[in-house]
C-alpha cells in the first residue's frame, strides 16, 4: 500500500464548519460508531485545517525514512487530540517528538521543498476521479471510495495481486 496526497478541500473551496450540520450528523453516525467498533478512540476535530502542509510534512519525514511514524502522530494529534494539523508549529513538534531534526522540517516547510510533489499525487488523485477519502486504486484504475468493509477490501487486494 502506498499512501498519496490528497487534500478533500484544496483553496478555495470553503473548509467544513466542526459545529455544523453535516460534520456533526457524519461524525454522530459513521465515524464514531466505525472507530468505536475498531477499538479507536477518535473525536471531531474542532478544528478543519488545510491539509496540504500536513501532506509536505509527511513527503519530508518520508525522505528521513519515518512516514509510518509521522503519519500516525499527524492522525493522533488531529483526530484524537484536536490539534490543527494546518500549521508548522504542529508538524514541527510533531516531527520532533519523534526525534527528528523539527528546524530541518520547518526548513522545508518554508522553502516549499515538497510542494511539487505532493501537488502531483493531488493531480494523480484528480484523472482517477478520487473525490473521497480513503480511496483504493489498484491496478491504475479507481476502485474503492470511502470506508470499506474489510472484505470488500480483501476482495480488492486479492484482485490486485492476479493483476
Amino acid at each position: 500500500m502506498i499512501w498519496c496526497a490528497f487534500e478533500l478541500r484544496p483553496d478555495p473551496v470553503p473548509t467544513l464548519d466542526p459545529k455544523g450540520e453535516y460534520l456533526q450528523r457524519v461524525w454522530r453516525d459513521s465515524v464514531h460508531p466505525l472507530s468505536e467498533k475498531l477499538g479507536f478512540h477518535m473525536k471531531l476535530p474542532p478544528v478543519q485545517p488545510r491539509s496540504r502542509r500536513a501532506h509536505e510534512a509527511s513527503h519530508w519525514a518520508n525522505a528521513q525514512g519515518y512516514f509510518n511514524d509521522y503519519n500516525l502522530s499527524i492522525f493522533e494529534a488531529f483526530f484524537e487530540r484536536g490539534e490543527d494539523i494546518g500549521k508548522k508549529d504542529v508538524l514541527v513538534r510533531l516531527a520532533s517528538d519523534l526525534g527528528l531534526d523539527g528546524e530541518a522540517l520547518r526548513s522545508a516547510l518554508e522553502q516549499r521543498d515538497f510542494e511539487k510533489s505532493v501537488l502531483a499525487e493531488e493531480e494523480e488523485a484528480e484523472r482517477y476521479g478520487v473525490q473521497a477519502v480513503p480511496a483504493f486504486v489498484a491496478g491504475g484504475q479507481m476502485m474503492l471510495s470511502g470506508v470499506q468493509p474489510l472484505d470488500r477490501l480483501r476482495d480488492l487486494v486479492a484482485w490486485a495481486r492476479k493483476k
